[in-house]
Parts: structure tokens; sequence; C-alpha cells
């Protein structure tokens, strides 16, 4: 017997990239595959998490608390402050946690309260990163689907939310900068966010994992903490954000974030966090520490992104409607047929992995926001990033598959 709930989660967008691709050739063996589908980065680990690890390796003869180091809290509290703005109590209102993917998950299972007579909502974007669909349906919450279209700027249209609707949300995530359109929020979408929030009494998840990418230094996107400041919510009220190294600092296998924001909606997801066995390895936290309270890689990282976006979205741009992103590693990038057929043949004809945007989505009323567009991540080295770029074009150009 298992949880009925696992039933109604969908095959995750890579299981079903796998079986697309399932007995092709990448080039027929003629070029070498180059991956621009998941988005994991591939700039070189920062050396002060290497020493760092090296240095406390001992530290694993101890339990570590799930709270986190008061060490790490205060060092994540520091950069918040000279990130957002926000002056927040690290013993209260900062946690840390094991990748903001675990986080993302976990804090809806600790929020949702399914125990009504009237099923709760979850309002979620759509495209969108699956974990919040699977979250909201292992919750027992019923997702909500906020169309990305481009005619509303690829954000939610949340003006045509129904009372009906709003009533029941419990929760709503928004992702910014957005995974995978790269658009980020800006002050009066916050206030909208934050108002609606309010009135309904709903959490916000704030996805900022994707924040340190950008592309003018000195232009960070705004997030939901220095929004709420600017606003007059220093309480920070129905706010909670989500970071994590993995993109800011090329250390996706550390899986180290945290969760920050209002103190009362904490307090219980550290509680459930207790009972769920997440404490982090206290190599890692002293690893996480010295990553936050370190910009340099940061600023290098980011000089990277630039030169491959610079050499490679003009590129793409060129024969496909793939405006730059205002942040993030994403190219949404609109193609002229099926977006699996398009991935499908790409990766037949020149070893070029994209990931359909219709795997990012959901079928709805007015459509599937993702069809008709795929999702390029420029996360391999400034030369395989131009290389694919160009693959990609002179299959545009010569195929016959589209």
């Amino acid at each position: 017997m298992t949880n009925p709930a696992l039933s109604l989660a969908r095959p995750y967008p890579f299981a079903r990239l796998k079986k697309l691709f399932a007995g092709i050739e990448p080039a027929g063996g003629k070029l070498k595959p180059i991956s621009l589908g998941i988005g994991e980065p591939q700039h070189p680990l920062p050396e002060c998490i290497r020493k760092a690890v090296v240095e406390n390796m001992e530290s694993m003869s101890h339990y570590p608390a799930t709270s986190g180091s008061m060490a790490l809290r205060e060092a994540i509290a520091g950069w918040i402050e000279r990130r957002y703005g926000a002056r927040l109590d690290p013993a209260t209102q900062v946690l840390p946690v094991l990748g903001s993917r675990e986080a993302l998950f976990s804090f809806t299972q600790s929020h949702v309260d399914a125990s009504g007579s009237e099923k709760p909502v979850v309002l979620i974007p759509c495209p969108f990163y699956q974990i919040y669909e699977g979250a909201t349906l292992m919750s027992g919450a019923e997702p909500v689907y906020m169309p990305l279209a481009k005619e509303n700027g690829y954000k939610p249209a949340l003006s045509a939310i129904g009372e009906d609707v709003l009533r029941r949300t419990q929760l709503l995530y928004v992702c910014s900068p957005g995974n995978p359109t790269g658009v980020t929020m800006k002050l009066e979408d916050w206030k909208v966010l934050f108002e609606l929030a309010d009135r309904w009494n709903f959490a916000i998840v704030s996805d900022e994992c994707y924040s340190e990418i950008y592309f003018e230094e000195g232009k960070a996107p705004l997030g939901a903490l220095t929004a709420a400041k600017l606003l007059g919510r220093d309480d920070y009220r129905n706010i909670i954000i989500m970071q994590s190294l993995s993109k800011r600092s090329n250390a996706p296998g550390m899986r180290s974030g945290f969760v920050a924001g209002d103190a009362k909606l904490i307090a219980p997801f550290l509680l459930y966090r207790t009972y769920h066995g997440s404490a982090m390895n206290p190599m890692v936290q002293a690893a996480s520490i010295a990553a936050w309270n370190e910009e340099t890689h940061v600023v290098e990282n980011r000089r990277l992104y630039r030169e491959k976006f610079a050499a490679g979205q003009p590129v793409v741009n060129s024969v496909l409607d793939a405006p730059m992103p205002e942040a993030s590693f994403y190219l949404w990038t609109k193609v002229p047929c099926d977006d699996t057929v398009f991935a499908r043949e790409l990766y037949r004809e020149q070893g070029v992995t994209v990931l359909p945007g219709s795997y990012l989505s959901r079928d709805l009323a007015s459509g599937n926001p993702g069809a008709g567009y795929v999702r390029i991540a420029f996360v391999a080295t400034p030369a395989e990033a131009l290389e694919a770029s160009q693959r990609i074009v002179e299959f545009v150009k010569t195929t016959k598959a589209i």
C-alpha cells in the first residue's frame, strides 16, 4: 500500500526527455553531444568552498542541529542584509535547508491544512518547476495554474483569479527570476501580490534561486524581501523566500540553501523538519558560511554567463524568437513547430539537447503555455554554448523535419 497522492505525480521532465530521445544516436555519432537541457551549473567549484570542506571534515563526528549552527544563520542573515537590505533575526527568521528543492517541497507539507471540508488551493505559475506541483499534490491541496503568457509579459495574471479560488488559497509560488522565462518581478508586481496575500491570508513562497545570475553589475533583480521593506512590510508577514548556493556558487551537489522571512511561518516549518530529518551536514554548513561570506566567485560567475549570452543569444535569436532574459541562465525560445519535435530532431541531427516547453507546463483551458517553446540552458562552457547556438542555426536553416 502506498500514499494515493503519489499516483497523481506526473513523470519528471527529464524522464520524459529520456523517453523522447530513446533509440536516437545524437548527430549520428558525427558530433560531440552538447547538453543545454538541464539547468545544472558547470562552472568550477569556488576555492573558498573547497578549502572549508577540507578544513572541517572532523565536524562530521557530531550530530548537526536541524536549525543549523548560529554561525551559519548569522552568515545567511548578513548576506540577506547586504543583498536585500532586510535585517532579519537569524534565530527566528532564517533557516538553513538542504537546497531550495527540498525546502520548496517540504514547506508546503508543513503549511497546507487539508483537514477542512473544502480542498485547499496552491497557486502555481505555468510553466513551472515541477516540484511546486508535486509538493501541492502530496500536501492534499489542489494545484491551480496561472498561465505565463507572452501578452502578459510572462507574468501571472493575478487579476484573473476568481474569488472562489482565492478564498481557498493557502499558498502561492512565485519564481523570480523565472524558470524558464527569465522574467523578474517589479515593485508594483510585488505590491499587488502582497495586498492579495493580506486580503486572502495566504503565504507567498518566492523561489529566488536564480537571482544572482544577472547581466549588469549593480542591477540585481528585486527580491521579495527588498520589495517588502520598500513597501513598509518590515515584519515580512506572509512572505518566505528560498535561496540556494547551487546556481549562485556553482555548488549543486552541496544541497545548501535557506528559507527566510515571516517568523510565524518558519517556526512550524522548523518543527516539521525536526521530524523530517533534514539537518545539514556540519562540513557543508562550514562550506556554506564560506560561500555566503564571499562574493568574488559570484561576480566571476556572472562574467562567464555574460560571455556566453553575449556570444550565443544573438546567434540563436537570428533564426528564432529568443530574447535576452532579464536574469537567470535560460533562453525561453519560440520555435516554428511542435516543441517536442523540435527538441527530438535537433538532438538527432545536431546532437544538441534542449528541453521542450510543454514538459514544463500543463494543458489548461486556454492551451498549454509552454507549447511551441524550448528552454535553452546556457550552462555549458562558453565555447560549447557558442557551438551549440551555431548548430541550432544550422538545424533551423537546413532541416526538413520541421
